[in-house]
């Protein structure tokens, strides 16, 4: 198995292709990446910008270009020796007409040849054969109500050469085969006088439409598929080679078009569109009566049953071929809690592509771990990245943050409550019909039971509710072989809370817990405990989407305190960490998971990781904060918006968030301002949407979006006479001066803790990408290219006068890159040290002991120390460096016994001396971060 050394995020769209991709891997290698990380480059919806929104997950983007394309791409990184780690997206495809299997089921209903493609009601195995029947797929993807949309002649039915379809713009669904009768035999006798009964035009027309009402639905699938497909095209010989059959039918279109302004014109065509295996409906129903499966909430997102081993074939047939071809060299899968049996999917896709480097988009709980007997390598690395965060927080200042918020905002509901209330808000506006699918599998389970015969619909909807809701990690793996031993203790303690919320159903959690906990009674039948089975495992596939919706988008819009904590996979309520529980998790981690990714950030973090280490800086001065805060909500006070006497708009928590994002994100140079003015205010508008207060995507509020809006632009309005900047910009200035520090090491520890150090895109420089699409934008390449170049010619050269430039420089980025490329460089080359080596926490003592950050990484033959310092506020006065005795004093680092005398600092060739300590002001005598290793 190969093991990347480390890895490089790229977002593929139809800015940025193979061909663009293939222009930067000489620049990639230089920089130290081994190994490509793609985001999903499988057939997307046109114009997708991200690729998880899959069409056809066995032929490549078009857009990304051709397979000569790929083809060379492929050839430049392997010329580079570079690998190539493939995103995929195994739980869902896009509800989309470009979907070709959707519109398959969309025309056969049952009878398709993928009916079983696609998560939806009637493919369950619990469902069928209950005797609910077959009910259309909802298709919730109207912008108006389906009336309205009808009448407004919105949804058009067209006919060409792939047959009779319905149109709602760029939506193109296809009408059952049974429906074409319904439209054909309308004004059939007007056709008939036109060309006379026995005119042999007409008799191949009334044939056609025998075959089309006598195509048996019993028969297999693909042969029943390929006499609809003859039919059709009989139909449309009919249609191009005469005159009166094509004015027969295009005269038919328009009447069942119908007109608008005479709302019983459209009576043909709601008819038609009754008839069908889909019920086209405002996208707001899909949130209380959807029957098929979404990722998350989206509509536009339906998810497909690869826990059947044909769609798992089919689904993966060319990433399974790249793979056996040595294209792909490892694979990161999507949201793996989406899916039934993530275990399953994981043997099997591991039996398909061998010993290749594999890991799963997952969020842990702090404290949780992954399933031990998965065959992966880890996670996409969102658990480091808090932790790594987390210690840059100064946790001693949690009260006086507390308190500042509390002053600012008057919010004092406790996080852990807002992330109940939030996901109990999810349930009711975006989930309630989910809860209901799983409400009725559960009452036809509890009817077959005398102790459940009595439960009703709204008790057993309110238990699942309220179970959902308490569980505090993303999800359980229960399947056929049973619960782990780890997840009995949250199923147990979650039904507990959930009695003491419903004290009057008792009952009916009872019976809950002994589902969850598949405590089988001696008399159910095979048949039964596979329902008991069933109802387990899919309720397991909702516990991560609420959290995700509920926790994620909402609750961490609203709980403010300190945005740097929330993140995803974070816990804001945890105000940082100790350094003792840096040295833990990544103990743990590389006892069990030294091959997890480490990020920093991705395409879904909240905010880039450059803006959380300047947020971080202001962990280390509450007094100084509330002072500014004070100053600042007093200055924009007059910014404000009050309509009909109602609170001043925006409201001073969505305010309290705006200035740390400001504080975070403000750019360097002043060419950037405008641009940046733009990304704020789009940024400040979604999070308000997100938090669902006083707007929302389902609900926008125009009068509170306004006054966001007017406030935002108010603030930073350029010119001497705006008062919020003058007091704003010193102080955010200052505060970005200690942030560089922090990110500088930062950056050390992800490149030399246990696991494989990922970048996201254009990372190598500074990161002040807010949450996407502000983080999916284009990266200017060619200045990284030019940056890099000039940083090895320079370093080769005196690398010294280049440390002075770039410290003189810092604000451009380079200090940056040229971190990245000398710490990439020594785990290149020291790369069983840090795949393989012992992780050894060291001991500091000294003046400023809790100002670093140290540990060794061994393997027996050699040793690398990591020396990244933190607390920068309490070292040095802004414009000073955080370098040499005179700030370092008599701060040490107790080295292992038998340590070597003689060690070199990677970063910046320096040699450092030692006698079983090595003194930090020497390590850092030129730089603010060291990596040693022995000589």
């Amino acid at each position: 198995m190969g093991i990347p050394t480390a890895t490089y995020r790229l977002q593929f769209n139809y800015q940025f292709g193979f061909n663009a991709a293939k222009e930067i891997i000489q620049y990639l290698d230089q920089l130290g990446i081994s190994d490509l990380y793609a985001s999903p480059i499988f057939k997307a919806r046109i114009g997708s910008s991200h690729g998880y929104d899959v069409v056809d997950p066995n032929q490549l983007n078009p857009e990304l270009g051709t397979e000569e394309d790929f083809t060379a791409l492929l050839e430049a990184l392997k010329q580079h020796q570079m690998g190539w780690l493939q995103d995929i997206v195994p739980n869902h495809m896009a509800y989309d007409s470009q979907n070709e299997y959707l519109m398959d089921v969309l025309e056969n209903g049952v009878n398709s040849v993928y009916a079983n493609y696609f998560d939806i009601a009637w493919n369950t195995p619990i469902m069928n054969g209950w005797g609910d029947g077959e009910i259309p797929i909802l298709a919730p993807l109207l912008g108006n109500f389906y009336g309205e949309s009808l009448e407004n002649g919105e949804i058009q039915l067209k006919y060409d050469q792939y047959g009779l379809s319905v149109n709602y713009y760029n939506l193109r669904f296809p009408l059952k085969l049974e429906s074409y009768a319904t439209f054909l035999n309308q004004n059939i006798g007007k056709l008939s006088q036109i060309l006379g009964r026995n005119n042999p035009i007409f008799v191949r027309f009334l044939g056609m439409l025998y075959m089309l009402k006598h195509i048996p639905s019993d028969i297999n699938p693909k042969e029943r598929q390929d006499q609809i497909n003859f039919v059709k095209g009989l139909l449309w010989e009919l249609y191009t080679d005469n005159r009166e059959i094509k004015n027969f039918i295009d005269e038919n279109i328009q009447v069942f078009n119908g007109e608008k302004g005479k709302p019983d014109s459209f009576n043909l065509l709601d008819n038609l569109l009754s008839e069908q295996f889909y019920r086209l409906a405002f996208w707001k129903v899909g949130a209380e009566e959807i029957n098929y499966r979404r990722f998350f909430t989206i509509n536009e997102l339906i998810s497909v049953n690869v826990e059947n081993f044909m769609v798992f074939e089919n689904t993966h047939a060319l990433m399974i071929k790249l793979v056996k071809q040595n294209q792909i060299t490892g694979l990161r899968i999507d949201h793996i809690d989406g899916l039934y049996n993530p275990t399953q999917y994981l043997q099997r896709l591991r039996e398909k592509v061998g010993d290749i480097y594999i890991i799963v988009e997952k969020i842990l709980h702090p404290g949780e771990d992954l399933p031990n007997h998965w065959s992966i390598q880890g996670t996409t690395g969102y658990d480091f990245l808090n932790y790594l965060n987390g210690v840059f927080c100064q946790t001693a200042s949690q009260a006086a943050f507390t308190q500042i918020y509390w002053n600012v905002t008057g919010l004092r509901t406790a996080y852990e409550q807002i992330a109940v209330n939030k996901k109990h808000l999810i349930l009711e506006r975006n989930l309630a019909g989910d809860v209901d699918n799983l409400t009725y599998i559960l009452k036809r389970i509890a009817s077959k039971h005398r102790y459940g015969n009595d439960f009703t619909i709204n008790g057993l909807k309110r238990a699942i509710a309220e179970i959902l809701t308490l569980f505090p990690i993303y999800r359980t793996y229960t399947n056929q072989d049973g619960i782990l031993p780890t997840h009995r203790q949250y199923i147990q303690d979650v039904i507990h809370q959930a009695k003491s919320h419903l004290p009057l159903l008792h009952h009916e959690l009872n019976f809950i817990e002994k589902l969850l906990l598949l405590e089988y009674e001696n008399y159910l039948t095979p048949e039964d405990q596979e329902q008991w089975l069933y109802f387990v495992m899919r309720l397991q596939q909702y516990t991560g989407p609420l959290m995700a919706k509920g926790v994620e988008d909402t609750a961490l819009y609203v709980y403010n305190r300190f945005i740097s904590l929330n993140e995803v996979g974070g816990d804001p309520d945890n105000f940082g960490i100790s350094i003792t529980n840096l040295h833990d998790f990544n103990q743990q981690r590389n006892t069990r998971w030294r091959h997890s990714m480490s990020a920093t950030s991705t395409h879904d973090t909240k905010r880039g990781e450059d803006i959380r280490a300047r947020l971080n800086v202001l962990s280390e001065i509450p007094q100084e904060w509330q002072k500014q805060v004070d100053a600042f909500c007093e200055i924009n006070r007059v910014h404000k918006t009050t309509v009909n006497k109602r609170l001043p708009m925006p409201d001073s928590n969505d305010e309290y968030q705006f200035y740390q994002m400001l504080l975070g994100a403000f750019p360097f140079f002043e060419h950037e301002y405008h641009d940046f003015c733009q990304r704020i205010q789009d940024y400040v508008l979604k999070a308000a949407r997100e938090a669902k207060v006083y707007t929302a995507w389902l609900r926008p509020n125009q009068t509170y979006e306004n006054a966001l809006t007017k406030f935002v632009t108010a603030v930073l309005e350029p010119g001497e006479q705006n008062q919020f900047l003058q007091q704003f910009l010193p102080f955010q200035k200052q505060v970005a001066y200690y942030g560089m520090f922090n990110s500088l090491s930062q950056t050390l520890l992800k490149i030399t803790s246990p696991g494989v150090p990922d970048f996201y895109q254009g990372t190598e420089l500074w990161d002040f990408s807010m949450v996407d699409p502000d983080n999916r934008r284009p990266v200017d390449f060619e200045i990284r290219q030019s940056y890099l170049q000039m940083i090895k010619e320079q370093a080769q050269a005196d690398i010294m006068r280049l440390i002075d430039e770039l410290l003189a420089t810092k604000e451009d980025s380079r200090i940056k890159l040229f971190l990245i490329t000398q710490a990439l460089k020594a785990r290149k080359e020291n790369l069983i040290v840090f795949q393989q080596g012992d992780y050894v926490p060291l001991a500091v003592r000294g003046k400023h002991s809790d100002h670093i950050i140290a540990f060794a990484r061994s393997d027996g033959h050699q040793t690398m120390i990591t020396i990244a310092p933190r607390f920068f506020t309490r070292l040095i006065q802004p414009g000073e460096y955080p370098l040499g005795l005179s700030v370092w004093d008599d701060t040490h680092i107790q080295l292992p016994p038998a340590a070597p005398s003689h060690w070199q600092n990677t970063i910046t060739g320096q040699m450092v001396k030692a006698n079983n300590i090595i003194l930090v002001g020497e390590a850092l005598q030129h730089f603010p971060v060291a990596l040693c290793c022995k000589l």
